[in-house]
């Protein structure tokens, strides 16, 4: 029987998935998240296949889809995406044209195609921080002409990093005003959970960077990605993209969630 593994995001909706694919004849591993150790996992044991319900978090599957493409050891699992945002899957489908797009509703017979032809020689896509290294930064940050972008706790060099913004393009300091994009840097945990309702209360519709010092810098730190979700999470935030700044910051993009 094969065996395949289920990557999904919502508790209540995997184990109805982990039964679909159990009853169209495949063994289901099952993981809600990437934990640490997922790549490990997959690593010595590959599965026969990985399915990915884009439902939810479309980014996220998208990054472990590509890890999975960069080690050899899992470069020639199949993927198999399932469902999903058209515009977002097509975005994917550019990464990695050589990976199974497919519905819940037809998901057995995707499957069975997919195990019995893995890819022969898979695309590995760039990874998010290499598709943006040579990108202009406003291009990265979405400061557009005509938009006006904050900044809060900036370095104060920043607006010379930025370099020529587009035509009608303004930068403005703190939170004040009106503003399409917002860039908080950030240094410590505690101003992150200190600082994170009133910021997210004055977001609106604008796109929230939050950028936070890499731990290459050198810069003393506890932030990582990970703790910036979460918090940015429970202030009713999602994150949909990331940015290397420059050598020093990360940035992760956030909007309101829909409710």
């Amino acid at each position: 029987m094969p065996r395949v593994r289920l990557i999904h995001w919502k508790a209540e909706e995997a184990g109805a998935r982990a039964e679909r694919l159990a009853a169209a004849g495949f063994r289901v591993e099952f993981s809600l998240h990437s934990p640490p150790d997922l790549f490990r996992r997959l690593k010595n044991d590959p599965p026969d296949a990985v399915v990915i319900d884009l439902t939810r978090r479309p980014s996220h599957g998208r990054e472990i889809a590509g890890a999975l493409r960069k080690r050899k050891a899992t470069r020639h699992v199949p993927l198999v995406f399932v469902d999903g945002d058209p515009e977002r899957v097509a975005r994917i489908k550019a990464l990695m044209p050589d990976a199974v797009y497919t519905s819940w509703s037809d998901i057995r017979r995707a499957l069975k195609q997919a195990t019995a032809h893995p890819p022969a020689a898979p695309v590995v896509p760039l990874g998010m921080m290499e598709r943006y290294s040579a990108t202009p930064l406003v291009k990265k940050l979405g400061i557009k002409p005509n938009v006006t972008a904050a900044l809060l706790d900036a370095p104060r060099s920043f607006d010379q990093m930025l370099g020529a913004l587009p035509g009608g393009a303004a930068l403005q300091d703190g939170l004040a005003g009106r503003f399409q994009v917002l860039i908080w840097f950030v240094r410590s945990v505690d101003d992150l959970r200190r600082g994170i309702l009133r910021v997210a209360g004055r977001l609106g519709a604008a796109t929230l960077w939050i950028a936070w010092p890499k731990q290459a810098s050198g810069a003393a730190t506890e932030l990582k990605m990970q703790i910036i979700r979460e918090v940015a999470m429970d202030a009713g935030l999602v994150d949909y993209k990331t940015c290397a700044i420059d050598a020093t910051w990360s940035g992760l993009a956030f909007v309101r969630r829909k409710t």
